[in-house]
């Protein structure tokens, strides 16, 4: 189903804007765009080499193209001569109707460049691909051919350049035969032709502001009906991230479109070249504007979408810099935007934007410590090496992450106090986040007497490595154990083994499970563990058990015997016998009939 969202109250106030903004913008900016005003003004002062001013303003492309323009508004033929590089006799002879030929060719179908784009400089543009004394600046359409205009670059005779209209345009203008009178001089009464407005008949203007509703309403139209049918056509329109970005565009290439077919129809209906060169800045202006109403809505757009993916996921440090960037980006566009704007009327903004750059340098030596700190927290939001609710150390402080705020970071520690760690400090710090851990290390020292035999050590070896390959909560990959020193007051065993266990509670459950079974085979054994000081050993020690250090002696006989010692290390045929032989958890405890109810049910 077809929607839209603007209604019929937001299409015509944005219509009557558009047209307001072509017929009031005008007087605004009525003061950079003729010549006599500042623009040119400050625009000379700019120039590295000063000429002395020239009553006509013919110094560079823009005043030339200027001066001509308000010479044929103001029907002042004889002035608008001047700007033509022709001998003085032919221009006393065919000047002023040349200049009328050309007025109204280029009222029927000729395209002149906004002012803003013409050159300020002595030199012209020296990057367009033509002689360095000419300068395009604009295009005559006749019969179906297109005749560019250009001005050239001569010299008065204190050596100081003056553009004109050069020589092959004006033989070009010659050459053309006059057309029929356009569109808008054959439907306007006399009363409206006859009235001037601003050098140009009322007529036109009236024709120029239906011409600007006509086109903003069809370009609505057509953009509707686009949208319309790739959403109907195209399944991937219809997503969020794709409909998004349709949404975002749908104004801006309203306002694209209905430039285009604006300056298309005011062309071909003859609409004066003196109103539409007029409003040649404005319409660049409402370009820009369009642009940056995109890059305002595309942020609307992401900020909204990734607020809520990372409000979905309790991300709450990242809604907090999605919604700072976004103030950010938008206080961005409003400057650039008012920067490029300003430009393009002609005024200089230089100066300005080096006081921007001074304040933002002092505005950032002063802030910072908060700058680092933001910078932090999006390192903090991107990286993510922490989130709300893990366990870390960071630093030489241990605690569960309560909040990461745009600021600082809050830790509750052990003690149960709060530790606030300003996240410029944060993201700078050896970070260690024990919540992803997927096993916990397990590997105990075990210090035996020095009393015990090599087969009771063998007699450990085997067993204990058999606890590890047996028990369902350890993984056997690595699990082992080594006779790996003998010490000042024991013999040292070492474990190395991971538990399999989902957090940190579960792994003191294996763990002490573990340690248990260790005990009772140590003391299986016969032996036990050495203390790490001197034994002082009274009557009533009962020293080792003789009976079972025979038992154990006589179990590694009987390996030895059957070639069954599992040292150096296990078969692996007897690591896969082993696997899950142990009860877990062990006979007895609450924790074996809480499992055997759940398993009922």
């Amino acid at each position: 189903m077809l929607r839209v969202k603007n209604s019929f109250f937001h299409q015509l106030v944005f219509s009557v804007i558009f047209c307001v903004f072509f017929i009031g913008g005008s007087a605004e900016f009525q003061a950079q765009i003729i010549p006599g005003t500042g623009t040119e003004a400050e625009a000379e002062e700019t120039q590295e080499v000063q000429f002395p001013e020239d009553s006509l303003n013919r110094r560079t492309p823009r005043g030339t193209v200027e001066g001509v323009i308000n010479s044929v508004s103001n029907q002042n033929y004889s002035r608008a001569t001047r700007y033509l590089n022709l001998p003085e006799s032919q221009l006393d002879t065919e000047g002023e109707g040349l200049v009328r030929k050309f007025q109204n060719l280029m009222d029927r179908g000729g395209r002149m460049l906004p002012y803003s784009l013409l050159s300020t400089e002595y030199d012209g543009k020296t990057d367009d691909e033509l002689p360095p004394e000419i300068d395009r600046v604009g295009t005559i359409t006749t019969s179906g051919e297109n005749i560019d205009i250009y001005v050239e670059k001569i010299t008065d005779p204190d050596g100081a350049p003056i553009w004109l209209f050069s020589r092959s345009t004006l033989q070009s203008v010659a050459s053309i035969e006059t057309e029929a009178p356009s569109l808008v001089e054959r439907l306007l009464p006399n009363v409206l032709k006859n009235n001037l407005w601003r050098g140009a008949p009322a007529g036109h203007w009236i024709a120029a502001i239906f011409l600007a509703v006509i086109a903003y309403w069809l370009s609505s139209l057509l953009i509707i009906l686009l949208i319309f049918l790739i959403r109907k056509f195209w399944y991937k329109a219809r997503e969020e991230t794709v409909s998004g970005i349709i949404d975002a565009l749908s104004l801006p290439l309203k306002i694209y479109l209905g430039i285009l077919v604006y300056v298309e129809f005011s062309r071909e209906a003859g609409i004066s070249i003196s109103v539409r060169l007029l409003f040649g800045n404005i319409i660049v202006i409402i370009a820009i504007i369009a642009f940056l109403i995109f890059l305002w809505r595309i942020i609307d757009f992401l900020g909204t979408f990734s607020k809520r993916k990372l409000s979905e996921k309790g991300n709450v440090a990242g809604v907090s810099a999605i919604l700072f960037f976004r103030r950010a980006a938008k206080v961005a566009i409003v400057i650039i935007g008012i920067i490029i704007i300003l430009g393009t009327v002609g005024i200089d903004v230089t100066a300005g934007i080096a006081a921007l750059g001074i304040g933002g340098l002092a505005l950032a030596l002063g802030a910072q410590k908060t700058i680092e700190n933001l910078v932090g927290s999006v390192t903090l939001v991107a990286d993510q090496p922490i989130r709300v609710g893990d366990f870390c150390k960071v630093g030489e402080t241990v605690g569960t992450v309560e909040k990461i705020g745009m600021r600082s970071t809050r830790i509750r520690t052990l003690n149960r106090t709060v530790v606030t760690i300003p996240n410029g400090q944060f993201s700078s710090e050896k970070i260690e986040n024990f919540a992803h851990r997927d096993r916990f290390l397990f590997t105990p020292v075990l210090d035996l007497r020095y009393e015990t035999t090599p087969d009771q050590i063998r007699f450990l070896l085997v067993e204990i490595r058999t606890i590890l390959y047996s028990h369902p909560m350890v993984s056997p990959d690595p699990a082992r154990i080594r006779f790996i020193e003998l010490g000042q007051s024991s013999l040292k065993l070492e474990i190395f083994s991971y538990v399999l266990a989902p957090n940190f509670d579960i792994f003191l459950e294996v763990k002490e499970d573990l340690l248990l079974r260790i005990m009772d085979k140590v003391a299986e054994s016969g032996t036990d563990f050495a203390f790490p000081s001197q034994t002082i050993y009274f009557a009533g020690d009962k020293g080792l058990s003789k009976e079972k250090g025979e038992e154990a002696a006589e179990k590694v006989k009987n390996w030895k015997e059957n070639r069954d010692m599992q040292i150096p290390s296990f078969d692996p045929e007897k690591i896969k016998d082993l696997k899950n032989t142990i009860k877990y958890p062990p006979e007895g405890s609450v924790k074996e009939e809480k499992d055997k109810g759940e398993k009922l049910f």
